[in-house]
């Protein structure tokens, strides 16, 4: 299917399968329950999983395939928002514009950075990237502000030029759109208790990462791909064969800024607003943890890491004393106080204790990623289905 070996298809259909059902995946339990505090089928929460995978899966192309750690994804990820808010301000709300814009602009400047960086390797390579990043991190913040609004960012107005767009009566901003369909637009589907929102927005930008994890794939297995895991496992050897590493190697980062500029422009289409704080080096470290506590090197891991990261950042830090003392409030007063105490240092602001913690049972236990943990329960599973089919008399060898 698509090109895809049987296996490759049945992820990508798995992926999309569990992209479409999302809003009731994520909505377990009923509105008004005291574990409604963990549903996560809300739009702007899917939008940040869906968009924040696609950061994941193009900095996976590039540190995964060819082990170069950058740190200062984050300014592709900027970059490429100024350029699709520009694009809503000048030309039109119509998101396509300003998405195609950020992956060109973002793709121009990582090829830039790219040349200049990949003169080194190793921790050098790390270091020049984050300096690029925080270089651009303080032009946005304080030097370019007639360009990116510096501390406040940038905002659709009123008095805007949009060319291609006719202009309001009632001086209202008009929205982000897909030819008319609005990103904001949603629809309520009440079962009982549950309450599912199917949202505009997030289901074009779960379309485009679908989009984009295909086109990963395809990356993944093509000889570019092969290519790409020889300079991972043996720069030398490749010198020797007589390859140059480095276009291949500057064509991955180019792919990866791509990803981040395509991931910055749905951000601004999402939430039509840009700022500075998007390039700042805490993000491009988010996206690290992400692509590990995912699985680097995987298809789906740096999804699945996206979306662990997010849900603990918009979940776990909503809680707070009192949500845990209404969970608890069965038990004797003494024991609620005692539980409530030693479970609040993990949630509402110390989240990232829970994320801490989680990050070093990963890199300790399982290095491959969440990836890994599934691979290990599946093989217990088959491990407990083959004695089941001794017992029952079954064979597992072909018949002759």
């Amino acid at each position: 299917m698509f090109g895809l070996n049987p296996k490759d298809a049945r992820l990508l259909i798995i992926v999309a399968i569990m992209v479409v059902a999302a809003p009731v995946l994520l909505n377990p339990f009923p509105e008004g329950s005291n574990l409604a505090q963990f549903n996560a089928g809300y739009p702007d929460l899917m939008q940040r999983f869906v968009i924040f995978g696609i950061f994941a899966i193009g900095f996976n192309i590039l540190f995964g395939l060819t082990g170069y750690l950058s740190f200062g994804h984050a300014a592709f990820l900027g970059i490429g928002s100024y350029a699709a808010i520009w694009m809503m301000k000048l030309l039109t709300m119509n998101i396509i514009p300003g998405i195609i814009v950020s992956v060109i602009v973002a793709g121009v400047f990582s090829l830039a950075v790219g040349w200049i960086s990949l003169r080194r390797s190793g921790i050098y390579f790390s270091i020049l990237t984050l300096a690029f990043a925080q270089m651009c991190y303080s032009l946005a913040y304080s030097v370019l502000t007639p360009i990116t609004g510096g501390e406040t960012g940038l905002q659709p107005k009123v008095n805007d030029p949009r060319i291609l767009d006719a202009a309001t009566n009632d001086g209202v901003v008009p929205k982000t759109n897909l030819f008319g369909l609005e990103m904001t637009s949603s629809t309520e589907i009440v079962m009982g208790g549950w309450v599912f929102t199917l949202n505009a927005g997030y289901y074009v930008a779960a379309l485009v990462m679908l989009i984009s994890f295909y086109i990963s794939i395809r990356i993944f297995r093509s000889p570019f791909g092969v290519m790409l895991r020889a300079v991972k496992s043996n720069q030398q050897r490749m010198n020797y064969t007589g390859l140059n590493p480095k276009p291949y190697t500057l064509a991955a980062f180019v792919i990866s800024g791509m990803y981040a500029g395509l991931a910055g422009g749905l951000m601004v289409a999402m939430d039509t607003q840009a700022g500075a704080d998007r390039m700042f080096w805490t993000a491009s470290g988010e996206v690290v943890l992400m692509t590990i506590l995912g699985g680097v090197g995987t298809l789906i891991g740096p999804v699945l890491g996206a979306g662990a990261i997010k849900y603990m950042e918009n979940i776990l830090s909503k809680i707070n004393k009192d949500i845990l003392h209404q969970w608890f409030a069965l038990l004797p007063d003494g024991l609620e106080d005692v539980i409530v105490a030693l479970i609040y240092p993990f949630v509402g602001k110390g989240w990232h204790l829970t994320l801490g913690l989680l990050f070093m049972l990963v890199v300790i236990f399982l290095p491959g990623g969440l990836v890994e943990g599934g691979q290990r329960i599946a093989a217990l599973f088959k491990r407990k289905r083959k004695p089941e089919d001794a017992r029952s008399g079954k064979s597992t060898e072909p018949a002759e």
